[in-house]
């Protein structure tokens, strides 16, 4: 959750400071132009981004390492039952990438991470345009197909929300790597949430979310409106008629979700209003919509957090995870990593490594992925295809970084 624009008022500004670490872990630099293994494999570090035949640098995301291809489209979901609540006119609208297992040597060209202008706006809305050239962002390497020939099965559904501000590609690497691991998922772009989202009709729409949203009392209302959004989506996935070709793919009695940042909160308003979603993953999000006094249903929920979200530490989301941590019912953990920041459990810090730019943190950026994918498809291994997971029992030796907490 990071200012989206240049225009910033104090108390916006102070915000910004104390909720979260905005994309400045690039800003302080200067740019360069089927089933898992039990025990998850180690992510291949990315490969140094080369620059392509006009000189431009294109990081490269780590390649997934479950045994499926992955397969990529792009829905574009109507809510004609609600108003928007941000443009106070139309309906609500959705952009969704899912990401399914595919089969291997079918679809056509890997989609640009972003287009130009969302690029551009991203860039602008963090003073990063003059440092970082666009088409570096946009042109960030991943590995899904567009329409490739799915593998035919069920599979687990997990629904993926971003950073509010940040566009759903943020999480493109976590969301590839469960889909090889035999997941079905669903990144979501929410209307007026980011700092550039393109729709159909050659429209990108900016964040009038960012204008309503300022003070700590105002998230509420983001995060309990992306999860009467997730429901839409689900009735749009799983119902009679549904909106995807490939819906067929989904098993409907497994749905998860797992958000970054304020999409984190709301995994657990989906929960809490929701009971088609079976599990979720706050990753550094404050739970602005509290879990209800009498929990989720007993259903298991991971807090996943940077080095500072301790008990009782400095981070600005543990006093919400401290209030709400008694209120989960069911299987639950509080995981941090050592040496890492807000934006760790998403695709920005590889990014970051392989422009040549300095580091907020001591964690490499591909590290922060191999840890974010191994203990994300942990828990939905777990509770999704109840494959037991060592893993989330305690500290392992071959993960230092991770911290274990029982407030």
């Amino acid at each position: 959750m990071n200012r989206p624009t240049r225009r910033r008022s104090a108390a916006a500004a102070a915000l910004g400071a104390a909720l979260l670490l905005p994309l400045m872990l690039t800003a302080a630099g200067t740019a360069a132009a089927a089933e898992p293994p039990a025990a998850p494999s180690a992510v291949p570090a990315p490969a140094a981004a080369a620059p392509d035949p006009a000189g431009v640098v294109l990081p490269r995301l780590p390649r997934p390492t479950g045994r499926f291809a992955v397969g990529e489209e792009t829905l574009h979901l109507v809510d004609d039952s609600r108003t928007d609540p941000w443009a106070d006119s139309g309906p609500r609208e959705l952009m969704v990438t899912m990401r399914y297992p595919a089969q291997r040597g079918t679809g056509g060209p890997v989609r640009p991470y972003l287009t130009d202008e969302e690029a551009r706006l991203l860039l602008a809305s963090r003073d990063l345009d003059r440092r970082v050239d666009h088409r570096s962002l946009a042109g960030t390497k991943a590995f899904a197909r567009s329409g490739a020939r799915p593998v035919a099965g069920r599979y687990p559904l997990v629904v993926l929300s971003p950073g509010f501000t940040v566009p759903r590609a943020t999480l493109t690497s976590l969301a590839e790597e469960l889909a090889s691991r035999g997941y079905v998922v669903a990144a979501v772009d929410h209307a007026y949430e980011t700092s550039g989202t393109a729709f159909p009709g050659g429209r990108v729409l900016t964040c009038l979310a960012c204008d309503k949203a300022k003070e700590l009392k105002d998230y509420k209302a983001v995060s309990d409106n992306r999860a009467r959004d997730v429901s839409f989506l689900l009735d749009r996935l799983t119902g009679a008629r549904p909106a995807w070709r490939n819906a067929g793919l989904i098993d409907k009695r497994k749905i998860a979700m797992a958000g970054h940042s304020i999409g984190g909160s709301t995994a657990a308003a989906v929960m809490a209003a929701d009971p088609r979603v079976r599990a979720g993953i706050d990753m550094d999000g404050g739970l602005f919509s509290p879990v209800p006094e009498g929990g989720l249903g007993g259903r298991p929920f991971l807090l996943l957090g940077g080095a500072d979200t301790v008990p009782g530490g400095t981070g600005t989301d543990w006093p919400s995870w401290d209030s709400n941590w008694a209120r989960l019912d069911g299987w639950k953990r509080w995981i941090t990593f050592a040496d890492s920041n807000h934006f760790t459990f998403t695709d920005w810090p590889a990014i970051s490594d392989q422009l040549g730019l300095e580091r907020m943190t001591p964690l490499p950026g591909d590290r922060s992925l191999e840890l974010t994918r191994r203990y994300v498809g942990a828990f939905f291994d777990l509770h999704l295809k109840g494959v037991p997971q060592p893993v989330l029992d305690g500290p392992a030796a071959d993960a230092p970084e991770v911290r274990f907490h029982t407030p």
